[in-house]
């Protein structure tokens, strides 16, 4: 990679940064908001923080998507191979609509016992989450397609528009209205179709083309290594919300969710770097490449290492800032800030070199990745029955450390694969071809 296309990839990098900053600026912006006493009760909060971690566990069926729509995209130079990846395109479209409307029926007939677990007062609460499903299942799709395309302006714009959307839409919905989850929830749905609507827009092109056939078996055997993958990052990024929302009396859990928002915070600083990368290292080769991924490890490296250490240092500090509103309460979240903040660096480095495997088409982590997605589900397994006897925040500290564990047996994964074991097929997969 030149010094040309070094500035370049920084200037990219650097606009998604922004825009995804932008976006969770304004979705932490939310979380203040929401917080004030007299406008949402702390349980009410617990309820909204965890269904929006419910919402990103729905898209656990798309998380190969995007990526494979990135890989397919970067690659799709010639008329034949564009007019294949939008028969692909439109048919998972399709495919995806039928798979929503298979988990609607499903909450429909689970929601019982789902409100129950979740300690769901308003079950609107649930049927906007439910409604997210489906953006979960279209919108990697279409961003994917962006992405791969190397169309950063109308990605960016997508991550944009979904901050200030769900910003917007809860002032009027929770702080005039006075609503509760549900209404948050509810923002929460419109401002993701205003996104599908802007990424519906920027693909239009390539939809319209002509032709072209849907070769579902190749196109499987790709997608289900990369689902596989990225959906074992998801769960793991996600599945300890859920697991304190149903095991906690709903009063308390807003503290845990308080540092869960922390390292979402610091997630906004990193992971669109590697959504630059991945075209890159998918569409080029050998030094390419390389260049790429140590771009990419050097950005998220510096940017998340120099937020997580101040976390560490002045723990009340992001708790001061996204809660300004009621300091008093969340403070007491604290001690969980240097667990999430280093736990969420772990995870978004493991992020980078996960995607730069899979970029590369080297599927061989996968199944180590599902290995330490379910060891991660069995530590919270282990704990449960010794958190009942335990003080609050002193049980919420063990279920962040057990996160903890996992990103790091993450990251460790990722880097076994990246420089030993696969060392040579890393290096050599497509400057050989």
């Amino acid at each position: 990679m030149s010094t040309e296309s070094g500035r370049n990839f920084f200037k990219q990098a650097g606009w998604l940064v922004m825009a995804n900053l932008g976006c969770g600026v304004f979705m932490m912006a939310v979380h203040p908001l929401v917080n004030k006493p007299g406008v949402m009760t702390p349980a009410e909060y617990g309820v909204f923080a965890t269904l929006l971690k419910v919402f990103l566990l729905l898209g656990v069926p798309a998380a190969g998507l995007q990526a494979v729509f990135a890989l397919q995209s970067a690659t799709a130079k010639e008329p034949a191979s564009q007019a294949e990846l939008a028969a692909t395109l439109r048919a998972v479209l399709r495919g995806t609509f039928g798979l929503w409307l298979v988990v609607l029926a499903a909450g429909f007939i689970g929601s019982d016992g789902i409100c129950a677990t979740l300690k769901i007062s308003n079950p609107a609460a649930l049927w906007a989450t439910l409604g997210l499903g489906l953006t979960s299942l279209w919108l990697p799709v279409l961003r994917g397609v962006l992405q791969g395309r190397q169309d950063f302006a109308r990605y960016g714009g997508t991550l944009m528009i979904d901050g200030v959307g769900r910003f917007g839409a809860i002032i009027v919905l929770v702080i005039l209205l006075n609503g509760q989850a549900a209404s948050a929830m509810a923002a929460s749905l419109f401002s993701q179709f205003a996104a599908v609507a802007l990424a519906w827009y920027g693909t239009r092109e390539i939809r319209a083309v002509p032709g072209g056939k849907f070769a579902w078996r190749p196109w499987l055997a790709r997608v289900l290594p990369l689902t596989l993958g990225m959906g074992a990052l998801v769960f793991i990024s996600t599945a300890d919300a859920v697991f304190v929302q149903s095991q906690f009396p709903k009063e308390i859990t807003a503290l845990y969710q308080a540092g869960v928002i922390v390292g979402f915070g610091l997630s906004q600083f990193t992971l669109p770097i590697a959504s630059v990368m991945f075209p890159k290292i998918a569409g080029s080769t050998g030094g390419g490449q390389d260049a790429a991924l140590r771009h990419t490890l050097l950005g998220t490296a510096a940017l998340g290492g120099a937020v997580a250490t101040v976390c560490s240092l002045m723990p009340t500090w992001p708790l001061r800032i996204v809660y300004f509103r009621n300091p008093d309460y969340f403070l007491q979240a604290a001690p969980l800030v240097p667990w999430f903040a280093w736990s969420i660096l772990f995870l978004v480095l493991g992020n980078v070199l996960v995607q730069n495997l899979l970029a590369r088409e080297q599927f061989a982590i996968v199944p180590w990745l599902v290995f330490v997605a379910a060891g991660f589900a069995g530590g919270l397994w282990w704990v449960q029955p010794k958190l009942a006897g335990m003080e609050p925040l002193a049980a919420f500290q063990l279920v962040a450390q057990v996160l903890g564990t996992a990103c790091v047996a993450l990251l460790g994964t990722a880097v076994w694969f990246t420089w030993g074991s696969s060392k040579f097929k890393v290096q050599g997969s497509k400057s050989a071809d």
